[in-house]
């Protein structure tokens, strides 16, 4: 998703990512996919080593004055530092010219699937990027977009029966998740009836994991595209790499038959209504009753306070949620289901819109938030409770009283529980709650003391804050 549309268009969009009729295809070709797979219910699902994961999404084009692949891997140690997991590459592929939007165009116009973008560097130094980031521990998934290439791809000339066509044979603009017409004038929509596309897209997709070592793929518009094609192209791939990853850009339960992970969009907005109080924290109870009856324990979700499209197109999470960017990204972090995601830049503060069609360098001599970010994916990575997925504890609310804004839970796995209370007000509060199940001895995970937790007490939250307790 890459245009600047307002924030409930994309809110709607995102949350019913269903596939178009144009690329509709026979339920009985779903279900013989879907059946070769297992649910991600079920933990061997996801490759092990995403267990306890946090992601960390890197804009080439914008993370250096460079802006190449070779000044970024000199950030790589500092990113391991961080305590990030994952690193996902924007596309790193050449951008073509047709149409182009702004200068330097969207990278997600892509006119060749296996070539690395001159701006950015060579293949080789691609793979001296994922070279390191392996050297430091990190995975690395790359960005793909399947839903449309560039106009000057070579399978518009090679291969037009690829395309999908407007009625006086012209190729038609992209669309988006749900089928809808985008200002994405620089993109062309692939058609996915055609047996042979789907052949050659996964072809491109396995040479990246074969020339380059690649971890996974983040996939753009993944709503747009049949979920039996990324069945497929999962089964194919895992083949030859049983531990690959796959993120996708939707938010529709279904596409969990093939993705590890989708966008967390419905919680997302719902955090910035509830940072600029237009919403009340009571609605979380609703988006987690929902998320748990339509996902269940086992589906990772993506949550973020930012990413390209929210940096972009609707501001830094300084302009969307204010002081209260630290209790989003705190209950982000630490809600059930949960791999976090952390944008370029936000380690440093900073609050610019990022120009997306233009080179825009990131600012890094802003306030350091890593600190806090560094504790925060600390606690994710020692706490069982907070595990991805299906290897972490069940959430349970705990009923509060004194405090409108603030959201308490629990989460217990074994012996291990974690305690989060969020305040989104902008005055500090002392609440009573009630609730915890397992009372005792819990070390305030911040502050760094002691602190006794009955089933029953009272918590002091500072304003726009935060109180994390872990046993």
């Amino acid at each position: 998703m890459r245009a600047a549309l307002p924030p409930m268009t994309v809110a709607l969009v995102i949350l019913a990512c269903n596939p178009s009729a144009k690329n509709a295809t026979t339920d009985t070709a779903v279900a013989t996919s879907a059946a070769a797979t297992k649910p991600s219910t079920d933990p061997s699902f996801h490759p092990a080593w995403s267990k306890n994961a946090v992601i960390y999404e890197v804009n080439v084009r914008q993370y250096t004055p460079e802006g190449t692949l070779a000044a970024l891997r000199p950030h790589i140690p500092r990113l391991k530092a961080l305590g990030v997991d994952i690193l996902w590459l924007m596309p790193v592929q050449p951008i073509g010219v047709r149409n182009r939007k702004g200068k330097l165009g969207s990278y997600y116009a892509i006119s060749d699937y296996t070539a690395v973008n001159p701006e950015f560097g060579t293949l080789a130094d691609f793979k001296a990027v994922v070279d390191a980031a392996h050297r430091q521990g990190l995975k690395v998934v790359l960005d793909w977009v399947a839903n449309h290439t560039a106009f000057d791809h070579e399978w518009v000339t090679s291969h037009p029966d690829f395309y999908e066509r407007k009625p006086d044979g012209s190729l038609m603009n992209a669309r988006d998740n749900e089928g809808h017409e985008t200002d994405w004038t620089d993109v062309a929509e692939l058609q996915y009836t055609n047996a042979a596309l789907r052949q050659a897209m996964i072809g491109e997709m396995k040479w990246w994991v074969d020339s380059t070592g690649i971890d996974g793929f983040r996939c753009d518009v993944a709503g747009g595209v049949p979920t039996d094609f990324w069945v497929d192209a999962r089964m194919a791939l895992k083949a030859a790499r049983p531990d690959l990853f796959f993120l996708a850009e939707a938010e529709d339960p279904a596409i969990h038959a093939a993705f590890d992970m989708t966008y967390g969009w419905d919680l997302h907005h719902l955090l910035n209504a509830i940072a600029q109080g237009k919403q009340s924290v009571s609605a979380l109870d609703s988006y987690f009753a929902k998320n748990d009856s339509l996902y269940g324990p086992g589906a990772y979700r993506m949550y973020f306070t930012s990413n390209h499209d929210e940096n972009s197109w609707n501001g830094s999470e300084f302009e969307r949620m204010g002081a209260n960017h630290k209790p989003a990204y705190i209950l982000n972090a630490t809600a059930e289901g949960s791999m976090p995601l952390l944008y370029s830049g936000q380690e440093v503060s900073m609050k610019k819109r990022l120009r997306f069609f233009e080179k825009d360098t990131i600012d890094w001599r802003g306030p350091s938030l890593a600190e806090f970010y560094r504790s925060l994916f600390d606690l994710k990575h020692t706490q069982p409770a907070l595990a991805n997925g299906p290897w972490g504890g069940r959430q349970t609310k705990l009923e509060t009283a004194g405090g409108k804004a603030v959201y308490a839970f629990s989460r217990t796995q074994d012996t291990n529980t974690v305690v989060v209370a969020v305040n989104f007000d902008a005055k500090p509060v002392t609440v009573t709650y009630r609730g915890l199940t397992r009372a005792g001895a819990y070390r305030d995970w911040f502050g760094k003391t002691p602190v006794t937790l009955g089933d029953s007490g009272r918590i002091e939250i500072p304003a726009n804050g935060y109180r994390v307790f872990v046993r």
